[in-house]
């Protein structure tokens, strides 16, 4: 049988990317993801709620990303989602879902903190990676979907 794990999200960073190494090295960048979306709320009324997400990346990319990413950027994350769970010291037993990211693309104009795009599965679309791409707006064409 055959399954899948999958993310897509397109949002705003909600803090500046932290840089860690894991014990053996790895390099480890963190950030949140805001993600706004509108529904009907029990008046019937629209209104605008947002969904947070915790990113991930690894490796060279983790580095790249961390110089790039900052709050009110706007990103597409595409990767897996993963659950930690973990006790504290008091016993209690927590749990952490994280996207698990394998690319990364800065969207947005380059006067709107966006500018350029970078692929963090490690090739690069318009130069080296983490390098910015002139142009501005996004086109169609360079989402993944349509």
């Amino acid at each position: 049988m055959a399954s899948l794990n999958k993310v897509m999200l397109i949002g705003n960073a909600g803090k500046d990317a932290e840089l860690r190494y894991t014990a053996n090295g790895t390099a480890q960048s963190q950030f949140s993801l805001a993600v706004n979306f509108r529904r009907k709320g029990s008046s019937g009324d629209w209104e605008e709620a947002t969904e947070w997400f915790n990113i991930v990346v690894f490796g060279d990319q983790a580095e790249r990303i961390s110089q790039y990413v900052v709050k009110g950027k706007q990103v597409y994350v595409e990767g897996r989602l993963q659950t930690r769970t973990w006790d504290d010291d008091q016993g209690q037993k927590h749990y952490r879902t994280e996207v698990i990211a394998n690319q990364v693309l800065f969207l947005g104009s380059r006067d709107s903190q966006g500018g350029g795009e970078w692929s963090g599965a490690g090739q690069s679309r318009g130069g080296p990676a983490g390098a910015r791409r002139g142009g501005g707006d996004v086109e169609p064409d360079d989402l993944p979907f349509e």
